[in-house]
């Protein structure tokens, strides 16, 4: 398992209101606004000492695929053909809300258009 107990750790921890943990390559997070300003050193967020995020208002299950799309997001960054992720169809309501809340669609990041 990676050490995520360094603020300056190559990975990060992604806490659900479940109590789900996902350890994440920091730098695939930085696609969301809000994750990368707490994470940021030179914040004064409790997260960017400890490396971890609680997510309070997302589900284990829909924080899993937005892990899911923070890798799919870094490893296909830059790329012009890029196969659309599966997304259940149960999920989509709660994943779209969550999306909002961690500004998924912000345009600083957009490398292309935002599949979630």
């Amino acid at each position: 398992m990676p050490d995520v107990s360094s603020p300056q750790s190559k990975y990060v921890t992604l806490i659900s209101n479940d109590g789900r943990e996902f350890v994440v390559l920091r730098e695939a997070t930085y696609v969301s606004p809000p994750i990368k300003a707490m994470l940021n050193p030179e914040g004064k967020f409790a997260e960017s000492q400890i490396a971890r995020c609680s997510l309070h208002e997302i589900s284990g299950i829909v924080l899993e695929k937005i892990v899911e799309y923070f890798h799919y997001w870094y490893k296909n960054r830059g790329r012009e053909d890029v196969p659309d992720m599966d997304i259940p169809v149960e999920i989509c309501l709660e994943l779209l809300v969550a999306a909002d809340f961690l500004k998924l669609d912000s345009k600083e990041f957009e490398p292309h258009p935002s599949r979630i």
